[in-house]
Parts: structure tokens; C-alpha cells; sequence
């Protein structure tokens, strides 16, 4: 028994229109169609989770373009190799090379996701050199605290002279949740 084609369109915004990607899947045989307006780097989209938990072994899914479906190159990996372990097939329309359903597009397939792995290594050994040269620089990650010492000590000082939270915070700057916090650390080092 064959398997059914199944389709997948996305637009970026509101203002576009996927009915042109949903006419060409339906003239390349796909027989259920999933679609939603979504920007490609969202991670959450509703209807490509949909589609990827409908399709069966022996189904194939077709999109128009690559970047209808994929935000990257690891993500797009991730995606075929979801579908390759429930043995569901993948077809590009502007793209034939890119079909896993033959052993040419296999192979390009496993071209793209050693590219993308590579990348992957490649950010991540940057990505560690740069922590390394940090701390040898006496920097730690994250963004520099707004509360600095001077700030606690002014806020000390205020709330000690009977300000209420409200003013102290409006005097400083803060919120007053960041300034109970404050208070509440220099009480609990006391």
C-alpha cells in the first residue's frame, strides 16, 4: 500500500499568503495539506508539529521550498532524521535534489547534515574559546549586575533613615521587588 503525500506550507507574517505553496502541493499529489503563518525561527509551530506527528511510514512530506520548513541547517537535519526513523520520505518542489526518496537525494541529505554538524562543532569550539579567553581575562558570563555595591549601600542607607520601599525605590531607580531583594540579602548577611 502506498503511503499519502502530505504537505506542508508556511508563511512569515499575516499579511502573506500561503495559497499559491498550498495550490503546487495539491498539484504534486499531496493530499492533506498543513499550514500556518509563522516566522521560520519561531521554535514553536503548532501546524509543522501536527504535520510531523500525522505522517505514517510509507508517507512522504512535501513543502516548496527548503526554508518553508527548516530555520537551519541542524533543525532541518533534525527534521529528516525524525522522518527517516518512522520511515516517512521528504521532497522539495523547487529543489529535486533534495527528495530522500531516492538514493541521490539520500545522499545530499547526508552531505547537508555532516555540513551542519560540522557547523555545530565549529560554533561550539568558538564558543568555548571565548569563555576560556574570558575567565583568563578575569570575566564571567552574563550581563554586569545593576545593582552594584554602591547602589545596596545606598539602599541600606535610605531604608535605614525610615524611607519607605516605595521611595527608596523611586529614589534609586529600582523596582521595589528589587529593592526588598536587596534588603532581604543584606539582612540575611547580617
Amino acid at each position: 500500500m502506498d503511503g499519502k503525500v502530505v504537505g506542508y506550507a508556511r508563511v512569515s507574517s499575516i499579511g502573506q499568503d500561503h495559497e499559491m505553496q498550498i495550490e503546487r502541493l495539491k498539484a504534486s499529489g499531496a493530499t492533506k495539506v498543513f499550514s500556518e503563518k509563522q516566522s521560520g525561527l519561531d521554535r514553536e509551530r503548532p501546524e509543522l508539529t501536527r504535520c510531523l506527528e500525522y505522517v505514517r511510514e510509507g508517507d512522504t512530506l512535501l513543502v516548496t521550498k527548503l526554508d518553508r520548513l527548516a530555520r537551519s541547517a541542524a533543525h532541518l537535519h533534525a527534521v529528516v532524521e525524525g522522518l527517516n526513523a518512522k520511515g516517512v520520505g521528504f521532497r522539495v518542489l523547487d529543489d529535486p535534489s533534495l527528495d530522500t526518496t531516492t538514493r541521490t537525494g539520500k545522499l545530499v541529505f547526508g552531505i547537508l547534515a555532516s555540513i551542519a554538524e560540522f557547523e555545530t562543532a565549529l560554533r561550539k569550539e568558538r564558543q568555548m574559546e571565548g569563555i576560556a579567553k574570558a575567565k583568563a581575562e578575569g570575566r564571567t558570563g552574563g550581563r554586569p549586575a545593576l545593582v552594584t555595591p554602591g547602589v545596596k549601600a545606598e539602599i541600606a542607607r535610605l531604608s535605614a533613615g525610615g524611607m519607605s520601599i516605595r521611595k527608596v525605590a523611586a529614589q534609586v531607580g529600582f523596582s521595589k521587588a528589587t529593592i526588598q531583594k536587596a534588603l532581604a540579602a543584606a539582612a540575611d548577611r547580617t
